[in-house]
């Protein structure tokens, strides 16, 4: 299954966040997933970072790129194709970035781990 971390879901995992569920503990885990962090993410981090709302232990663009290659976590960038699913996605969530995350799991055919009910309502398959 290929599965593409919400930002949230990416930064409890690589603490060992005891928010991570089960379920998705477990698909994280599993050695035949492939797992993504989208550049959306990246961008979230870093804007949270520069506004004192996220402290991380490491400048983020370090921090991050460490972690996603602890982890077993390819980047996902943004392309064209999955910028032209917003104009399909109805208004049910405000969120720009959980937007275009649920933009990028349209075109590229992943499911979102994410504890977000809003991103649910959308027509992409969720885990938590």
């Amino acid at each position: 299954m290929k599965l593409l971390l919400d930002t949230c879901s990416f930064l409890w995992i690589i603490r060992g966040d005891s928010e991570i569920s089960e379920t998705a503990r477990k698909l994280f885990s599993e050695p035949e997933n492939e797992i993504f962090l989208s550049a959306i993410s990246y961008w979230e981090i870093l804007v949270k970072y520069q506004l004192g709302r996220l402290p991380l232990p490491d400048a983020p663009e370090l921090y991050i790129t460490k972690q996603r290659k602890l982890h077993r976590i390819e980047s996902l960038s943004l392309d064209e194709n999955a910028i032209a699913q917003l104009l399909r996605l109805p208004e049910y969530h405000k969120d720009p970035f959980d937007r275009m995350l649920i933009c990028q799991a349209i075109a590229n055919g992943l499911a979102i781990l994410t504890p977000d009910k809003d991103i649910r309502q959308y027509p992409v398959q969720c885990f938590w």
